[in-house]
């Protein structure tokens, strides 16, 4: 489900309205969302929750507000001032910009999920410590300035998977001489799934339900992962866990469009039944070695 989450909540506080709607506790997202900042938020239910992996390295898009002169410990509007700096003008954060676009180094909010020693980051700061955040590589594939009219600037970026915008924040203003934190942050796209797509979390379960998507072979059409198609006769053997060289030989693979180009992680298997239905997403492999192995076996539906 593609899920417009709204601000004020965290992510998986925007779950319980999916819970009871479709009376499961089975329900995870595949990116969190800082509970300031709205946008699209991709949720799997049911037996989805265990694709969770296939959409982590998604290209996430954001337009965010960054408010200079001050920077707050959270890095957004709910933390304290801890340091101020002067306006820059559009010409100072033009001119940095270019250090921020493509491969660069960068060091996570102190009030995050991140892991360090097997605890998150942001409990440590709430029990007192410092947490040493290490730089670690991420790409910003896309950064412009949408309007700037002081002290708020309008930005529009594409980053991969990992990036934190509230760091982009500080680290952009602190280049151009100044101390910033994120005003406001929109998730406008995740991969090619698109926030225009998605449906409120507001109340009205039926429109939850209607939005839900099966979980068919235009997801991994989307996520550019290949999947095979097997027959009636192949489906015992592959809920069997039997040999998958013979079951995948006998059925019909569709390669990504980026086939050629990739070394592919997963794949799903599909189910083509004889009545003409709808392929039924029987499991997913994964390439260990240039072999595919099983990942996740789905026997029934649900």
């Amino acid at each position: 489900m593609l899920l417009n989450k709204k601000p004020g909540l965290s992510s998986f506080e925007s779950l319980a309205v999916l819970k009871r709607a479709f009376a499961t506790g089975k329900a995870g997202h595949t990116g969190t969302l800082d509970k300031f900042a709205s946008g699209l938020l991709l949720v799997l239910i049911g037996r989805g929750v265990k694709l969770a992996s296939l959409f982590l390295e998604c290209t996430k898009d954001y337009t965010g507000t960054i408010i200079f002169g001050a920077e707050t410990d959270t890095l957004d509007p709910e933390g304290a001032v801890i340091a101020q700096g002067p306006l820059p003008s559009r010409e100072d954060v033009e001119g940095v910009l270019p250090a921020f676009r493509g491969e660069i180094q960068q060091a996570p909010p102190a009030y995050s999920a991140i892991h360090i020693k097997g605890q998150r980051a942001h409990e440590l700061v709430r029990a007192g410590k410092n947490p040493d955040m290490q730089k670690r590589p991420v790409t910003v594939h896309k950064l412009e300035i949408v309007d700037y009219t002081p002290p708020q600037m309008v930005i529009k970026v594409s980053v991969s998977a990992g990036t934190y915008i509230r760091s982009l924040a500080r680290d952009i203003a602190l280049a151009a001489g100044s101390r910033a934190h994120l005003g406001a942050l929109e998730r406008t796209k995740v991969g090619s799934f698109r926030l225009e797509d998605s449906v409120k979390d507001g109340g009205d379960d039926e429109k939850l339900i209607k939005a839900l998507c099966p979980l068919g072979k235009n997801i991994f059409e989307t996520l550019n992962l290949p999947y095979f198609i097997i027959g009636d006769k192949s489906r015992e053997d592959f809920f069997h866990g039997r040999p998958l060289e013979r079951i995948l030989s006998s059925g019909e693979f569709c390669p990504s469009p980026l086939s050629e180009t990739k070394d592919f992680k997963a794949a799903g298997v599909f189910g083509e039944s004889v009545s003409g239905k709808n392929a039924e997403l029987l499991g997913t492999l994964e390439c260990r070695g240039g072999n595919w192995h099983y990942s996740n076996v789905f026997r029934t539906q649900g």
